[in-house]
Protein backbone atom coordinates (compact mmCIF):
# COMPACT_ATOMS: atom_id res chain seq x y z
CA UNK A 1 0.00 0.00 0.00
CA UNK A 2 2.30 2.49 -1.24
CA UNK A 3 0.46 6.08 -2.31
CA UNK A 4 2.49 8.83 -3.93
CA UNK A 5 2.00 11.71 -1.64
CA UNK A 6 2.20 15.22 -3.43
CA UNK A 7 2.21 18.44 -1.31
CA UNK A 8 1.56 21.45 -3.44
CA UNK A 9 1.96 23.87 -0.27
CA UNK A 10 5.65 23.57 -1.05
CA UNK A 11 5.84 24.45 -4.98
CA UNK A 12 7.89 27.89 -5.97
CA UNK A 13 4.74 28.76 -7.50
CA UNK A 14 2.94 29.31 -4.11
CA UNK A 15 6.39 30.68 -2.41
CA UNK A 16 5.84 33.51 -5.45
CA UNK A 17 2.53 33.91 -4.90
CA UNK A 18 2.91 34.34 -0.80
CA UNK A 19 6.11 36.31 -0.71
CA UNK A 20 6.51 38.94 1.93
CA UNK A 21 6.06 42.46 1.72
CA UNK A 22 8.46 44.61 3.29
CA UNK A 23 6.19 46.92 5.57
CA UNK A 24 6.33 50.77 4.61
CA UNK A 25 8.57 53.11 6.07
CA UNK A 26 7.71 56.53 7.70
CA UNK A 27 9.96 58.92 8.85
CA UNK A 28 9.10 60.69 11.81
CA UNK A 29 9.67 64.86 11.57
CA UNK A 30 10.20 67.29 14.46
CA UNK A 31 8.88 70.61 13.89
CA UNK A 32 10.42 74.47 14.43
CA UNK A 33 8.08 76.97 16.54
CA UNK A 34 8.90 80.19 18.67
CA UNK A 35 8.58 78.49 22.54
CA UNK A 36 9.65 75.22 22.77
CA UNK A 37 13.81 75.61 23.89
CA UNK A 38 16.36 73.74 22.34
CA UNK A 39 17.58 72.21 25.41
CA UNK A 40 13.97 70.33 25.31
CA UNK A 41 14.36 69.52 21.69
CA UNK A 42 17.47 67.75 22.64
CA UNK A 43 15.83 66.10 25.67
CA UNK A 44 13.37 64.78 23.29
CA UNK A 45 15.57 63.28 20.85
CA UNK A 46 17.74 61.52 23.42
CA UNK A 47 14.57 60.25 25.68
CA UNK A 48 12.06 59.05 22.69
CA UNK A 49 14.49 58.68 19.59
CA UNK A 50 17.49 57.10 22.06
CA UNK A 51 19.48 59.67 19.97
CA UNK A 52 23.14 60.21 21.50
CA UNK A 53 23.97 63.93 22.83
CA UNK A 54 25.92 64.72 19.17
CA UNK A 55 23.20 63.43 17.44
CA UNK A 56 20.25 65.08 19.02
CA UNK A 57 22.43 68.72 18.53
CA UNK A 58 22.35 67.82 14.99
CA UNK A 59 18.79 66.80 14.72
CA UNK A 60 18.11 70.09 16.80
CA UNK A 61 20.23 72.39 14.22
CA UNK A 62 18.32 71.11 11.30
CA UNK A 63 14.98 72.01 13.04
CA UNK A 64 16.04 75.39 14.15
CA UNK A 65 17.78 76.17 10.51
CA UNK A 66 15.59 74.35 8.28
CA UNK A 67 11.83 74.16 10.41
CA UNK A 68 12.26 70.33 10.10
CA UNK A 69 14.47 67.35 11.00
CA UNK A 70 14.53 63.89 10.61
CA UNK A 71 14.26 62.04 14.44
CA UNK A 72 14.17 58.59 12.45
CA UNK A 73 12.76 55.94 10.19
CA UNK A 74 10.58 53.42 11.63
CA UNK A 75 7.11 51.07 10.69
CA UNK A 76 4.28 52.70 11.06
CA UNK A 77 3.45 51.13 14.46
CA UNK A 78 6.52 52.58 15.71
CA UNK A 79 6.29 55.73 14.20
CA UNK A 80 2.91 56.90 15.67
CA UNK A 81 3.75 55.47 18.68
CA UNK A 82 6.71 57.71 18.94
CA UNK A 83 4.94 61.04 17.57
CA UNK A 84 2.24 60.15 20.57
CA UNK A 85 5.18 60.02 22.74
CA UNK A 86 6.38 63.34 21.72
CA UNK A 87 2.95 65.28 22.00
CA UNK A 88 2.50 63.51 25.52
CA UNK A 89 5.73 65.26 26.53
CA UNK A 90 5.44 68.33 25.42
CA UNK A 91 2.53 68.94 26.40
CA UNK A 92 3.31 67.92 30.16
CA UNK A 93 6.30 70.24 29.52
CA UNK A 94 4.25 73.21 28.09
CA UNK A 95 5.75 73.04 25.14
CA UNK A 96 3.99 73.45 21.61
CA UNK A 97 6.51 71.14 20.18
CA UNK A 98 4.92 69.77 16.69
CA UNK A 99 5.85 65.80 15.75
CA UNK A 100 4.90 64.31 12.82
CA UNK A 101 5.15 61.54 10.65
CA UNK A 102 5.19 61.19 7.21
CA UNK A 103 6.00 58.07 4.60
CA UNK A 104 8.99 57.46 2.90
Amino acid sequence: MTREMTDTRTSPEIFAADEVKEPRRFKVLLHNDDYTTMDFVIYVLKKVFNRTEGEAIQIMMNVHKNGTGICGIYTAEVAETKVIMVKNLSRKEGFPLKCTMEEV
